[in-house]
């Protein structure tokens, strides 16, 4: 496997490891990828809750602009 690293990222990869957290390079790629999927696994599960909420609520007599609307207004006064 071949990866490609900007210079931002080899550095940041190079004072982790020079920080004493890390033994190599591979150790924090690994740490990144974990907790990269723990994000994700998280926002899946989200996502997927907020779906199911939403389909538990029913149908909706509102127009869609109507929702846009006032989410957007809730979304601004916070």
């Amino acid at each position: 496997m071949n990866i490609s690293f900007t210079k931002k990222q080899e550095d940041y990869i190079s004072k982790q490891v020079a920080s004493g957290d890390y033994q190599n390079n591979s150790e924090v790629i690994r740490d990144a990828l974990r907790l990269h999927q723990i994000y994700r696994d998280k926002v899946i599960a989200d996502l997927r809750l907020e779906i199911e909420k939403g389909i538990q609520s029913g149908i909706s007599d509102r127009p869609v602009k109507t929702i846009i609307k006032a989410k957007l207004k809730s979304s601004s006064s916070k």
